[in-house]
């Protein structure tokens, strides 16, 4: 197949949505497939074409949210290069900027178009209103969000049961809506896959001691993720065993707030703040961590908690509908709904190694069920759908300006 992924966000972006897409670009090339990519230009106002012509990057300004950059609906130059491509199908990633612009081309060139749900973006509304008419624009979310994915595409793929939900139950959405956990190259997150020396080096510049207990958060550093959770009870935590260290890797608007609140609650030498780091060194953070921690509930699937469990890290994770299809609760982690809950199970793991060792096993041999090789042959079935359903539609089309011809008397006589 001829495949055409347009996303307003790439590499190098690392996030839940450039992984996700970046998995499945391999795999399906792997798989034999041509993948081409419609992206945004994350440095200046000008055209880009990439690795001879496959990746397009077009112009967007920037949207002050994070490194997003919005471009135009339909930049006409890029038109004639796809029109090249010869697509067999597009699949959208984003429902504004590019993701408009797949759908306005989707249907100019004919192309059954299938599209993946990413954010609930209704957790993230403040970033636009900052906290003035927020129940105004939640409502004109869900209306742009259930249009876009109601009116104008083929399939529609969502990563959880959790946003299948929103759109079942809360959306009302009426057409087929398919479950596809995203997948990761797990391998690249094994240990026997890291350089130990590395390992070691970055212990050091951190200041991890050899007899810390590392507990590991990865994620984007703003307040929809719940960190001040993590730092306010790493205090209690402190207290049953002095030598515990929370690790927070990443960068978002909140990163200062975060560390002035670990030094107003007198933790700040035991909770590091690392900053951005390259997503290629991303295995070399899980691998100097005993435990990975997430109290977020805002997440569509949560790639990190899948990649520290390919790191062997047993997960503690807050009981959300993003995280209880992945992490077996006594098994692969812990599950917590409150404060109490986190306490107690993060002590038991911080002072029982055996029962880390357990579960880091169990997480490692779990992870294996969420590889990109899978994930791809699921969003290939999808796509088979969407390429059946499109042959039906055009034959019925066919076979019914055919009988309405006959009608006229114009054949059959």
């Amino acid at each position: 197949m001829r495949i055409g992924i347009f996303t307003d966000t790439y590499k190098p972006y690392i996030n839940g949505v450039s992984t996700s897409i970046l998995m499945l670009e391999k795999a399906l090339m792997k798989k034999g497939h041509k993948v081409f990519i419609v992206t945004v230009n994350p440095e200046d106002m000008s055209y880009k074409y990439e690795d001879n012509g496959r990746i397009i990057r077009i112009p967007g300004i920037p949207t002050g949210i994070y490194d997003y950059r919005l471009t135009t609906f339909y930049p006409i130059k890029a038109v004639n290069k796809i029109k090249e491509w010869n697509l067999d199908i597009i699949h959208s990633q984003t429902e504004f900027g590019i993701g408009t612009f797949a759908r306005v081309l989707a249907k100019q060139l004919d192309i059954p178009i299938v599209h993946t749900y990413h954010t609930m973006y209704e957790d993230y509304v403040h970033y636009i209103t900052h906290g003035y008419f927020d129940g105004p624009s939640k409502k004109i979310v869900e209306y742009l969000t259930k249009f876009y994915c109601d009116k104008t595409i083929t399939e529609l793929i969502v990563p959880t049961k959790k946003t299948y939900d929103l759109f079942k139950e809360k959306y009302k959405y009426d057409r087929n809506v398919y479950i596809i956990p995203t997948g990761i190259e797990v391998e690249r997150f094994y240990k026997e896959k890291v350089d130990v020396k590395k390992v070691e080096d970055l212990k050091k510049s951190l200041g991890i001691n050899k007899n810390d207990i590392v507990i590991l958060f990865i994620g984007r550093i703003a307040s929809e993720k719940n960190i001040d959770f993590l730092i306010n009870n790493h205090s209690s935590i402190l207290k049953k065993n002095k030598n515990c260290k929370l690790v927070i890797v990443g960068d978002g608007p909140d990163l200062e707030e975060y560390k002035k609140l670990a030094i107003k609650n007198k933790i700040d030498k035991n909770v590091i703040f690392t900053g951005k780091v390259p997503y290629d060194n991303t295995p070399l953070y899980y691998n100097i961590a005993d435990i990975f921690v997430t109290a977020s509930l805002t997440e569509t699937q949560g790639l990190t908690v899948i990649e520290a469990m390919a790191a062997s890290l047993p997960v503690v994770a807050i009981n959300d509908e993003s995280f209880n299809n992945v992490v077996i609760d006594d098994l692969t982690g812990y599950l917590f709904k409150n404060k109490k809950e986190y306490l107690i199970k993060m002590t038991e793991l911080v002072n029982n190694k055996e029962k880390r060792e357990m579960m880091s096993k169990q997480a490692r041999i779990n992870s294996e069920t969420h590889s990109s090789k899978y994930f791809a042959e699921r969003v290939l079935d999808v796509y088979k759908i969407c390429l059946k359903g499109r042959k039906l539609k055009k034959n019925k089309t066919f076979f019914s300006r055919l009988k309405e011809t006959v009608k006229k008397g114009l054949i059959g006589k």
